[in-house]
């Protein structure tokens, strides 16, 4: 194949890649179409792959570097793929990570290329360009490792704080931006380089430490924002359209769900970045001395059984346990009995958006039977029962009640609104943002404590050899 043909088969390659990769998002937008949405995306990327390599300065020599390469990714990234889907938000997080090194590499090996060659090729404009994929792609690596570090409790995942945090941050940012400036007054500095690199490092790990756990949905969301936008410098460095394409796609994609999940909870990203939210509070507003009323899981059994409707708030103590087929089982045996079941989502449930969503489909639970908290809270006070599985925070009254909580303003599930309330929980340690819950100290409210797989197991048992309908 001539160098013409295999340009044009490569940039038919890039415009289908494009189109499939538009198409990947609109179809992940909904539950029914997200499986397809999935396979349009790999599409895109064997084609975008695919196409890269019919582009004609591709050298026959640099293919088995090529494929040496593939094949060391997909050492790492096969067994990444097989974890359990409580470890996806850490996984998402190493992935991010993987994404922001591999545009720093890229930017940091043309930089020295093109010095290499004289500095000829080094423009005003590639060297913004590689400035900014350094910074971005740098501070995407250190930054998605501390959170990936944090979700998996390897690191703590309180905020690390400590006098003067925001002036150091801002010192080191805005010295990685002054060397940025000084390369691309003079790429032959190149002293300058080095420094620009560690700075950028250290900036990742700077910006999320003093991030609390309950602000990781969102911290997902932007590093994810952060690398699609190292991917569009990657592309302008690189003069690859579909990079820029694709990482102008995943940037913005980024951006617009954190600004949803920051508007879920009622909060601006300068707080989330420098507010420190999930620190362990003195004054939470809390009553943590005050005795709670509990139950056994055939007790909390026999008080659905008696209901007309339940809605159950699932939590991340859900997805840790891996309760989610127990939970259809016990959606099964109840509406047999002809009570209404449905399952408030908030927002930002678990560590990532959408998180509770996938484990609900992954036990078939009728999507149509997830309700948003928006659509849910007004119906509450009619709801006889509310099941909360694992969750804390988003169902916390501190929320609304108590100006001095660290969680006040932010939406949730209005849980003490409704009739009874049931949460089933292992014990009462308090959640991501470090506070008691007063939901647990209501007199309306019974805990049922226990692992949550054993203990809506035990509830659907019950109703199973209860042989009366309701």
């Amino acid at each position: 194949m001539s160098a013409e043909m295999r340009d044009v088969a490569m940039q038919l390659a890039y415009v289908a890649a494009s189109v499939l990769f538009i198409l990947s998002l609109k179809w992940m937008n909904s539950p029914q179409s997200a499986r397809r949405g999935v396979w349009a995306g790999v599409w895109a990327m064997i084609l975008g792959i695919g196409g890269t390599l019919l582009n004609p300065a591709v050298a026959v020599s640099s293919l088995p570097w090529i494929a040496l390469a593939v094949m060391v990714g997909g050492i790492i990234g096969v067994p990444l793929s097989k974890v359990p889907l409580t470890a996806v938000p850490q996984r998402t997080a190493l992935s991010h990570a993987f994404g922001g090194l591999a545009a720093g590499l890229v930017g940091t090996a043309k930089y020295y290329l093109w010095i290499h060659e004289g500095g000829g090729n080094l423009t005003t404009f590639r060297m913004f360009a590689i400035s900014a994929e350094v910074i971005l792609g740098f501070l995407t690596f250190t930054g998605s490792l501390m959170a990936a570090g944090k979700l998996q409790e390897i690191l703590p995942g309180r905020p690390i704080t400590y006098r003067g945090q925001l002036i150091v941050n801002f010192l080191t940012l805005g010295g990685a931006i002054a060397c940025a400036i000084g390369l691309i007054i003079n790429p032959q500095w190149t002293f300058l380089f080095p420094l620009l690199i560690i700075l950028s490092l250290a900036f990742g790990v700077m910006l999320i430490i003093p991030i609390g756990g309950a602000d990781m949905p969102t911290v997902i969301a932007l590093l994810n924002s952060y690398a699609g936008l190292s991917a569009v410098a990657m592309g302008f460095v690189l003069d690859n359209t579909l990079l820029i394409i694709a990482g102008a796609l995943d940037g913005s994609s980024g951006l617009i769900l954190s600004i949803i999940m920051c508007k879920a909870m009622n909060r601006s990203f300068s707080n989330v970045l420098f507010g420190a939210f999930g620190s362990p509070q003195e004054d939470a507003g809390g009553e943590a001395g005050k005795a709670v009323k509990s139950a056994t899981a055939e007790e909390a059994a026999e008080i659905m059984e008696q209901a007309d409707e339940v809605v159950i708030v699932p939590g991340y103590g859900m997805a840790v346990a891996q309760a989610q087929h127990r939970v259809r089982e016990l959606y099964d045996q109840l509406t047999k009995r002809g009570i209404r079941v449905r399952f408030a989502i908030h927002p930002v449930a678990g560590r990532m958006p959408g998180h509770m969503n996938v484990l609900l489909a992954e036990a078939d639970i009728p999507y149509e039977d997830l309700v948003e908290m928006d659509e849910i809270n007004p119906e509450l006070p009619q709801v006889d029962v509310v099941l909360v599985l694992g969750a804390n925070d988003v169902v916390n009254p501190a929320a609304k009640n108590n100006p001095k909580s660290p969680i006040h303003g932010m939406p949730i599930i209005e849980a003490d609104r409704a009739k009874t309330v049931l949460a089933v929980k292992r014990s009462m340690k308090p959640g991501f943002a470090g506070i008691d819950n007063e939901l647990y100290t209501m007199d309306k409210t019974l805990m049922v404590f226990g692992d949550a797989k054993a203990v809506v197991g035990d509830m659907a048992k019950t109703l199973a050899g209860d042989s009366g309908m309701h």
